[in-house]
């Protein structure tokens, strides 16, 4: 990998309580199949904050192809725990996020043809826009997370443009894993291990996720610099058998046991 020592400088903290936040957008993609009212993403968000969720996420796609505004303006009215919107760097995006002003913005790479976030946000090739692009989201009070791969350059760069969190993209990770692909998977973790220290070392905020499960949630959980887990398909699949708040409920116990 490319040079990039640096000594540990603060900003986050390492170790202690690892948030959970529920994503919720395979809610509305099950409500959008009959053009229906229900299920209702709010409830769903609701039920997750009493099953110990910390904060919910919901990704509000240019083509509204599952959250739509009317759900972004509903969880902002109804949710107790914060609420992370994540969203394309996009002129209308931005002007959704003003009005609104979420805890937090993470900022994702979209595409239309995609069936689900691909990879991570190009940050070093695109860094005058997003500098411009976040500066007045941060001045409207919203914590700016950017998603990226385990990439020195774009950690690097994430923070240079102002970001305050970056959010590591783990599906690499998972697909090696559930591909059998051993060798590889233990590869990318340990990417993912060193570039959450090196991150950390930014004084950038440490979050992941993307395919995360009971099976593979342990090692992530484990390092020390994650400070929270985002996690959604996979919570909202299992809910069809234990139900929304058991599913939580027992990812929450997978984290907690693979937290020193």
């Amino acid at each position: 990998m490319a040079d990039h020592k640096g000594a540990v400088t603060g900003g986050a903290e390492t170790g202690g309580h690892l948030r959970l936040g529920v994503n919720i957008d395979h809610v509305a993609t099950v409500r959008n199949a009959r053009g229906s009212a229900y299920p209702d993403p709010l409830r769903a968000a609701k039920l997750a904050e009493e099953a110990g969720a910390d904060g919910i996420t919901a990704h509000l796609r240019e083509d509204r192809r599952h959250i739509r505004d009317a759900d972004i303006e509903a969880l902002m009215d109804g949710l107790s725990v914060p609420l992370n919107f994540e969203m394309a760097a996009t002129g209308e995006m931005q002007e959704i996020a003003l009005r609104y002003r979420p805890r937090a913005v993470c900022i994702v790479p979209e595409k239309r043809e995609e069936r689900t976030t691909e990879g991570g946000l190009e940050v070093a090739g695109d860094a005058q826009r997003l500098a411009a692009y976040i500066a007045p989201l941060r001045e409207a009070g919203c914590r700016v997370s950017l998603f990226v791969a385990a990439d020195p350059a774009q950690i690097k760069a994430s923070a240079e443009v102002g970001a305050e969190v970056i959010e590591l993209h783990t599906g690499a990770y998972c697909d090696h894993h559930y591909e059998g692909d051993h060798a590889a998977r233990d590869t990318e973790l340990a990417r993912l291990r060193e570039m959450a220290t090196y991150a950390h070392s930014l004084a950038l905020e440490v979050h992941a996720g993307h395919g995360l499960t009971y099976e593979i949630v342990g090692p992530i959980a484990a390092l020390p610099e994650v400070r929270e887990l985002n996690i959604g398909h996979f919570l909202i699949g299992e809910a069809i058998f234990r139900g929304l708040g058991g599913a939580i409920a027992e990812m929450r116990r997978a984290m907690d046991a693979a937290r020193p």
